[in-house]
């Protein structure tokens, strides 16, 4: 082997820097397990959301503590440097959020009130429905449909101040439209950087956030986040800061009672005798929060103070901005009687322009939150917004116990604020964020500082992501999760606990197969299968990538196909050694491009081929799967031709002698002659049947489709006894309007609850109802005493409730399956130009074409016959199309090696029969067939078997994908080559 010394310096130096990489993750692990440890001992009652919060405080003591890794690195740091755990492994979320490109047109129009403009913008936004493109792109053609006389320049549309260095009434619609394009390019890049600066300080490690094309949508990812309520929060606050005069209740009082009068009329109270409205008026404070009586939930009531308590000074030295205070739940009915045109009318004229904002968050250990009367204007802009604000930290109150957050504006920002503070002295003035009031305090004196606090009920996290938000700046339109997984850490620990015990069995399997087959030679192939590992582990360490669910499943399969190239090898040298060559050249011959080279060369860049298309369509988890497939080909390749070679090179010039089997398996598929092209007709027949059988249940049965391709809500929720699941449908059909999907999910204590309802409607307000309404329906089937908070979960050891969610809107779901079909078509069209580029002939890409397309059928019908019947989930997603790719590679894998025999013998023996030639083909390379897709069977037995519930039906895909790749390289692909070989010469002739 040339250049030996420079390989074996290099594999040492490759081995060395992946054992250094891979030393911070075994420190941080174990500075974790300190952590857990030392909190279950402090914990008083072993309750999970105690001990998270004890563990984070003793991680948060010892992050700038050398004494962790010899003196050299913070806890920080070593954290910083450890592996990189994805969502279903450590816990955590991951979102896209869509930035309204709709706002960011109405933003750039000032609002405009244009007719024509308006409807385009309504026509887009219904178009995106049923459309992947973007929505720029739909609002230019329905803009286009309709426009009339209409130009986008027109003064009243985009030809306005604030764009008129680069629009003019003079520019043509196409102009406008790249000018347009620039700018909402820009305001995504802006929304990019302000989510970013948000997540940084949020304080999870190994963050990842990324923009996805041009669509307006940002990937993020936050694996290890455990407050997800928080997270979402932090996410989709635009951050649009505003200072507001405030009215007193006094202001406010006379006509929130004229008000109720006339809701009282209108309603006409259904259920008998209402109350008299000044009465009600009467109620105080403290009888809504502790009295006997609840003015808020009797329903007999039908008027506007039935859900709202006015809050009626007694005197003048009693006045607050303060106008008003009702239950959360009740919330959405006075935002409804307040909006009403004929309660409008009632409106005075010192009120004129008044809009009734609520509270940010109810008050401490209550449902009960306060309603604001806002002093606005005719074009609804602030005095004051938040661009003026230059910085903005937690702090604590003059006493040092309640946290707020401290702001210092810019000198523009500290006039406009001097020049509100003296105008409203003994008045009150409400800082207002994303139109809910944070705090509205009278004003003592005029500021002129440019200094200002928000106070208010608010913990440490809180006051901090306030703070962190408005410093990040605030986004440039509204940004909503249209797709989210979140798994809690519980289920992640499970998943790790079950996929390294599945992983450690599959290596032993592995081990002992190979040193059983192949004796000697199979002991150095281990050896080789260790380093590779070590490798894979040493690379996603060491450039940050992350490791997920199925990227060990990955890693998994590529120690199959590590193990392949070691077979064609080891088999190839045996034939040389039949020849009657000598060891030494048997092993020089069996190692070259003649030799075995060529065909693991093929096999594996048609794989990685397959594993790029998985990656570039791919999001998240199946991401993971590719990139780990991807850098395990990379590994495996180098692994198997120049750590094995070494290791065989060594024993042999020692004066080694081995035959590259043991007395049983010696002579093992040698000297076989199958006639297989006899066979294909039968083989045709039997696949014809089976594809049949298929394309009718997919269209009687159809798929089980998952949330990925359909949209809608998935829950895996967790309960101390076994319930029914049909029993659990009924429970929730009323709540969600329809009878949702309910199944047993691993184990018969844990569901998973999948429902489309309301998956239209948009905002962290409606998922949080949605939760609700889940609690409220599964109530019975959990433990006596279970709080909403418990049942939502989000904590170590959680014993009930969600243990991970899964969202997705309709609009992308669409766009997954259209990603779905592109990268199935576009991994198909790549390898058969693949083949046609390596074998030169048609017949040899279309043989291989068609035998995957005949192995997806397969996989299809398979999933669509069983999968009410198989005791697993077996869902059509986006880990299933990984599941298909993967199939496909491999699949091809075994074809092209096969193929490679063929074209070998083609030039050999001339003098064959070109149906000789194939059957020789086939016969001389089915110990490597039989041998590789028996020991990836036994891999992916054990991940299927011991593995994660999450994967199992990704694993089903993967074994059947084997059984007929196996099956199709034997008696389709060849065959179908084969058929169209001859076909071709018979016409020629």
């Amino acid at each position: 082997m040339q250049n030996k010394g420079l390989i074996n310096t290099f594999a040492i130096l490759f081995g060395l820097v992946s054992l250094y990489s891979i030393s911070f993750s075994f420190s941080t692990k174990k500075a974790e397990d300190k952590a857990f440890e030392y909190a279950n001992t402090i914990a008083t009652d072993g309750d999970g959301k105690e001990v998270a919060k004890i563990e984070r405080q003793y991680l948060d003591s010892v992050a700038n503590d050398t004494n962790l890794y010899f003196n050299l690195y913070t806890y920080n740091d070593i954290k910083e440097k450890s592996i990189n755990l994805g969502l279903d492994l450590k816990g955590g979320i991951n979102a896209i959020l869509q930035v309204s490109v709709k706002d960011i047109l109405k933003g750039l129009s000032n609002d405009s009130k244009n007719p024509i403009f308006n409807q385009a913008l309504a026509d887009a936004s219904k178009a995106q429905s049923e459309s992947n493109r973007p929505y720029l792109n739909l609002f230019f053609d329905s803009f286009e449909k309709i426009k009339g006389d209409t130009n986008l320049s027109d003064a009243d549309i985009f030809g306005n101040r604030s764009l008129y260095e680069k629009i003019n009434s003079g520019k043509s619609n196409d102009e406008v439209e790249a000018v347009l394009a620039e700018e909402v390019s820009n305001s995504i890049s802006t929304a990019f950087r302000v989510l970013r600066t948000r997540i940084d300080k949020f304080g999870v490690t190994q963050p990842n956030i990324q923009r996805i094309g041009k669509s307006g949508r940002i990937l993020i990812e936050l694996p290890g986040a455990k407050d997800i309520h928080r997270v979402q929060k932090l996410l989709q606050s635009t951050a649009e800061l505003q200072f507001w005069e405030a009215y007193s209740n006094q202001e406010v009082a006379q006509y929130l009672i004229d008000a109720n009068t006339k809701v009282q009329e209108l309603l006409k109270a259904d259920s008998g005798e209402t109350a008299d409205s000044t009465e009600v008026a009467e109620k105080t404070i403290s009888e809504l929060l502790g009295g006997e009586e609840d003015p808020t939930s009797q329903e007999a009531q039908n008027n506007l103070f039935s859900v709202l308590s006015p809050n009626i000074p007694r005197s003048q030295d009693r006045t607050s901005a303060m106008v008003g205070f009702a239950s959360l739940k009740d919330t959405a009915k006075v935002n409804k009687y307040l909006a009403m045109k004929e309660v409008r009318n009632l409106i005075p004229a010192n009120l004129k322009y008044v809009k009734f904002l609520w509270d940010a968050k109810p008050r401490k250990d209550s449902e009960i939150i306060t309603l604001y009367a806002i002093k606005s204007n005719r074009n609804n802009k602030p005095p004051i917004e938040g661009d003026v604000i230059d910085d903005a930290i937690q702090t604590f109150d003059q006493l040092g116990i309640n946290p707020e957050i401290s702001m210092t504006m810019n000198s523009h920002g500290s006039k406009l604020w001097a020049k509100m503070t003296t105008a409203n002295v003994g008045k009150f003035v409400a800082v207002v964020l994303d139109d809910y009031v944070y705090t509205a305090p009278v004003v003592n004196d005029a500021i002129t500082s440019g200094r200002t606090s928000i106070s208010g009920s608010y913990d440490i996290n809180e006051a901090k992501d306030l703070a962190n938000v408005l410093k990040a700046g605030k986004l440039p339109a509204k940004a909503h999760i249209v797709q989210s997984e979140i798994v809690g850490p519980s289920l992640g620990k499970e998943a790790i606990e079950k996929s390294i015990y599945s992983f450690v069995l599959a290596l032993v399997l592995v081990f002992v197969w190979m040193i059983f087959y192949y004796g000697k030679a199979g002991i150095f192939a281990d050896i080789a299968l260790v380093i590779n590992i070590l490798f894979i582990f040493g690379v996603l360490t060491a450039f940050g990538f992350v490791l997920t669910l199925p990227g060990i499943a990955g890693i998994i399969l590529t120690i199959g196909m590590s193990v392949d190239a070691n077979v064609i090898i080891f088999e190839r040298i045996k034939e040389e050694l039949a020849k009657g060559k000598k060891l030494k050249q048997a092993i020089v011959d069996g190692f070259s491009f003649k030799g075995a080279l060529s065909a693991i060369i093929d096999a594996n860049i048609t794989t990685m081929l397959t594993g790029i298309i998985l990656f570039m369509f791919g999001t998240g988890p199946v991401q993971g799967f590719a990139l780990t497939l991807i850098i395990g080909i990379l590994t495996s390749l180098f692994t198997a031709v120049f750590i094995t070679r070494m290791l065989v090179d060594w024993y042999a010039n020692r004066g080694g002698d081995f035959t590259f089997s043991t007395v049983i398996t010696k002579g093992w598929f040698q000297s076989m002659n199958i006639e297989f092209l006899k066979k294909r007709k039968m083989a045709y027949i039997i696949s014809g049947v089976v594809i049949l059988l298929g394309i009718g249940s997919l269209l009687t049965n159809g798929l089980n489709q998952g949330v990925d391709f359909k949209g809608g809500r998935s829950y895996v929720v967790k309960f101390d006894q076994a319930p029914n699941s049909e029993e659990v449908a009924n429970s929730l059909k009323e709540l969600f309007k329809s009878t949702p999907e309910v199944k047993t999910y691993g184990s018969d204590k844990q569901l998973k609850i999948t429902t489309k309802f309301r998956i239209e409607e948009e905002g962290q307000t409606i998922d949080d109802e949605i939760q609700e309404l889940l609690f409220s329906g599964l109530q019975s089937y959990l433990p006596d005493g279970a709080t909403l908070e418990e049942f939502q979960g989000g904590f170590d050891n959680q014993k009930i409730g969600i243990m991970s969610s899964i969202k997705v809107e309709p609009t992308i779901a669409d766009d997954i399956k259209t990603a779905a079909g592109w990268a199935v078509f576009g991994s198909l069209l790549v390898v058969f130009l693949y083949i046609l580029l390596r074998f030169k002939k048609w017949q040899y890409s279309f043989g291989a074409v068609v035998a995957v397309f005949h192995d997806v059928l397969i996989v299809l019908a398979i999933f669509s016959i069983f999968y009410k019947w198989m005791p697993f989930d077996m869902e059509i997603g986006q880990s299933f199309i990984a599941a298909i790719l993967t199939v496909v590679g491999y699949s091809l894998n075994d074809t092209v090696v096969i193929f490679d025999r063929i074209r070998e013998f083609t030039g050999l023996h001339k003098t064959w029969k070109f149906s000789e030639i194939v059957d020789k083909g086939l016969s001389s390379t089915l110990g490597r067939t039989i041998n590789t897709s028996m020991t990836t069977l036994v891999v992916m037995l054990a991940i299927f078997l011991f593995g994660g519930d999450s994967i199992k039906g990704f694993m089903f895909a993967l074994i059947v994908g084997v059984v007929v790749g196996t099956y199709s390289s034997l008696f389709v692909a060849s065959p179908i080559m084969y058929d169209t070989m001859v076909k071709g010469e018979n016409k020629k002739k």
